[in-house]
């Protein structure tokens, strides 16, 4: 997993000898980085980088992001380093300049707690096994896949995986040794059957031949944290600390609060979105029952363009590509709103032509007729009958964004589904808090439609 370190703000050029970083997380790495019941990120790599800093006279800010979303990141100038137990591989190392090993790890594998089938590899042949991807525990399954046969099933986060394994369509898993012993004492459901395999080494990234000071001081700090005994008792803290688990009602009652807020940011996100959308579809809408031809072929090709290219590939897009090829960085949040305008102001653009299509051209003739100018009658007599027809349509748009906006999470934006995913990560509590998201989302969602049978049946008097 990792985190990520961005340096400076709002897109400025950031100097070597910058003294704040933002540092960025996947917060669903425990023990290295995850959410507490109060939001705050814990854990073994948060306490390292809190207590670097200290000891170097740096300051920081923390960002939560993917680990893939990070690593793309910084492999394109968005984020100036990477931290939360990246592996040191050497083809990482074509890429990125690491800092002095901060952690060794190890690889293990475990089972279905109730399964005493499988007690080795040679037990796993015919099989699947579940991943998660960038880790150690993938790259050593994909190496041994072949020697044992056994199918890989890749999974983004751990909890998932773990939960692929509980619900039998895997029959094992691989994970690294300090993130498997962790979930097994806070009651994932699984069980440690192996041996540590020798893994990998974490380390501290940071662009191939940027921000040395940056790395110089993690470096120093690494090492005198090491030797005051700070660093062994941020280990003892989060690895073999036995825990209770909470039970699932203490769970939701510490975590509502942060689903409360995930829905907040999907909500605020779709209004936003949905506003410069509906500024996008108007223009697009008119340009599509325009009686120009080349008017009419722009509108086509945006149309086409923004409702033919897959959210998570646009969103990639506009949030790595865009500013790679124009150095450039830019705000998540900036990212998500352009992606989700773009994508629903195509479909808005459609509705609001088949609404002008919908009412009867003798309207418009009759109108031109008497000597209303086109853009008049357009606007004056057109479009209000129009808007009867489109209200349906758009509450549906605006449900099918809301949904959409889960997928932002892939670029670190913290709204409802991310959300979810954060608090499982933290107490494996899978069903039961997926359940509350989906009634959540079942109850926005209802009540839109509720609001459009409303206006429909008003605006049909």
């Amino acid at each position: 997993m990792l985190a990520t370190v961005l340096l400076g703000s709002f897109g400025l050029p950031v100097k070597a000898n910058a003294e704040h970083y933002e540092i960025a997380t996947d917060e669903t790495f425990a023990p290295f980085e995850f959410q507490n019941s109060k939001g705050d990120l814990i854990g073994i790599d948060m306490d390292i980088v809190k207590a670097i800093s200290k000891d170097q006279g740096f300051t920081y800010t923390m960002k939560p992001m993917g680990f893939n979303a990070a690593v793309q990141a910084l492999e394109g100038g968005q984020v100036d380093g990477v931290i939360a137990g990246m592996s040191i591989t050497n083809e990482r190392k074509n890429k990125f300049d690491f800092s002095d090993p901060y952690f060794d790890s190890g690889v293990v594998m475990a089972i279905k707690k109730d399964n005493d089938t499988v007690k080795s590899y040679k037990d796993l042949k015919g099989k699947k096994v579940a991943v998660k991807t960038g880790t150690e525990g993938y790259a050593f399954a994909d190496k041994n896949k072949d020697k044992y046969g056994y199918k890989l099933v890749p999974f983004d986060d751990s909890a998932s995986m773990y939960e692929d394994v509980k619900g039998g369509n895997s029959v094992a898993c691989f994970d690294d040794y300090p993130v498997m012993a962790y979930g097994v004492k806070q009651g994932n459901g699984l069980k440690i059957v192996t041996d540590m395999e020798r893994g990998g080494q974490y380390g501290f990234a940071v662009q191939k031949g940027q921000n040395k000071e940056l790395l110089e001081a993690f470096n120093k700090g690494l090492v005198n944290i090491k030797n005051s005994g700070e660093y062994q008792k941020i280990l003892d803290k989060y690895i073999g600390s036995d825990a209770e688990p909470d039970t699932f009602w203490d769970t939701l009652v510490s975590s509502f609060p942060a689903l409360l807020m995930g829905l907040w940011n999907t909500i605020k996100l779709t209004v936003i979105s949905l506003v410069f959308a509906a500024l996008l579809g108007l223009v697009f809408g008119f340009l599509k029952v325009s009686r120009s031809k080349l008017l009419r072929g722009i509108a086509t090709v945006y149309v086409d363009i923004f409702r033919g290219i897959p959210l998570i590939v646009l969103a990639f897009f506009i949030y790595f590509g865009i500013p790679q090829a124009f150095n450039f960085r830019m705000d998540p949040n900036l990212a998500a709103i352009i992606t989700l305008s773009l994508n629903a102001g195509a479909y808005i653009t459609e509705i609001i032509r088949g609404g002008i299509l919908a009412i009867d051209k003798g309207q418009m003739e009759a109108a031109r007729s008497l000597g209303v100018p086109y853009g008049k009658s357009m606007m004056k007599i057109i479009l209000p009958q129009a808007v009867r027809v489109m209200v349906p349509s758009f509450i549906n748009q605006f449900v099918i964004t809301l949904k959409d906006t889960s997928i932002m999470s892939i670029i670190g934006i913290v709204e409802l589904t991310q959300s979810g995913k954060i608090i499982i990560a933290r107490t494996f509590e899978t069903s039961g808090i997926w359940l509350v998201v989906a009634i959540m989302y079942l109850v926005v969602i209802t009540a839109l439609t509720k609001l459009s049978n409303v206006l429909e049946r008003r605006l049909g008097k």
